[in-house]
């Protein structure tokens, strides 16, 4: 079980081209609106699960998220200052809800600074076991 753990944190294993692409694709070309990530229980590596298009947002993005099912979630989320001045911060957000197993939100807990290394350009970290901890008021409250 400790080699699992282990696999998982290690960044080989999570730093793929693939989601490197995807998350430039986010970053730079604003090709998508978010990426949630899941560790493959057979291989043991963080994979891709879905990936937001541009015309998707918040709402998709936590209707993606399993209610008894760990995750990760990379959002972009696109606001206007009140000087009016366009701008786009990037979230990373840890999903652990209670109605998970208690070995994945482990496993989750172990691999997530892995992951958070390998993806580049992150502005925000959050962490919530329930909707309303990663609700739009409080991704609006962190972006200011």
């Amino acid at each position: 079980m400790a080699m699992a753990f282990k696999m998982v944190c290690d960044d080989r294993n999570v730093g793929d081209r693939r989601m490197q692409n995807i998350l430039y694709g986010m970053k730079w070309k604003k090709v998508h609106r978010f990426i949630v990530f899941k560790i493959d229980e057979a291989s043991r590596l963080v994979t891709v699960d879905k990936v937001g298009g541009p015309g998707e947002g918040y709402d998709e993005l936590a209707a993606s998220l399993p209610p008894d099912d760990c995750r990760y979630a990379v959002f972009d989320f696109d606001f206007v200052t009140t000087d009016n001045c366009k701008k786009s911060k990037i979230f990373f957000i840890a999903w652990s809800p209670s109605a998970s197993r208690i070995r994945e939100k482990m496993l989750y807990a172990t691999s997530k600074e892995g992951l958070r290394r390998a993806l580049e350009g992150i502005h925000y970290d959050m962490q919530a076991t329930d909707p309303t901890e990663m609700g739009m008021d409080v991704i609006k409250d962190r972006a200011k």
